[in-house]
């Protein structure tokens, strides 16, 4: 199965959770502070392997926040914090080998933690999100993607897009047969706060 129709799986059973008929039309009718709802939300990764197929898995336990500045989208700030321990493939041998000190060393590194620096409004309901990852005590500059899909009844729900360099924090074990690209599908659904 491609990253493409993974990933899809996570913003359609969020987009169908939240009613069209009430998505913002502008991030500036947002604002607000939003906690990040582990079960309405989806955090999705996939690396390619060479010779086509991917190593698909998500992480099934992370926390966060979100806030929207109402006046001034790109003082927004985005904060998510991932425990590793969680990631799941579907085989669980990858799933022991990406835990252990060959991948996110789970026991010495519990967390895998993200905190914007910036954000830019890119669109009425889009922005470039600038910020720090911080994985196997390694902290590196990401940017990724956001889309508001939909705010009603004080939750809000962005897709966010992006890709992450595993050498940059010590990960790229397995190079060149897996990517050293891990492509990010995530579902963040936030409730005000």
């Amino acid at each position: 199965m491609s990253f493409r129709r993974l990933a899809l799986f996570t913003l359609a059973a969020i987009a169908i959770a939240g009613p069209a008929a009430y998505a913002a039309t502008s991030l500036s009718t947002a604002g607000g502070r939003y906690t990040i709802n582990p079960a309405g939300s989806s955090i999705r990764f996939s690396i390619g392997k060479a010779g086509g197929g991917s190593l698909d898995g998500a992480f099934a336990r992370f926390t966060g926040n979100i806030r929207v500045d109402n006046a001034d989208a790109d003082r927004s700030e985005v904060n998510i914090t991932i425990m590793p321990a969680s990631v799941g493939t579907g085989q669980s041998r990858i799933d022991a080998f990406l835990r252990s000190d060959a991948v996110f060393d789970v026991a010495n590194d519990p967390e895998i933690r993200f905190r914007s620096t910036s954000v830019r409004r890119t669109g009425e309901t889009t922005a470039t999100i600038t910020g720090n990852l911080t994985a196997r005590g390694k902290t590196s500059p990401e940017k990724f993607q956001a889309e508001l899909k939909s705010f009603a009844g004080g939750t809000i729900i962005f897709r966010v897009t992006g890709r992450v360099l595993r050498s940059r924090y010590g990960m790229d074990v397995g190079t060149p047969i897996y990517s050293n690209v891990v492509e990010f599908e995530m579902t963040l659904s936030g409730r005000r706060s």
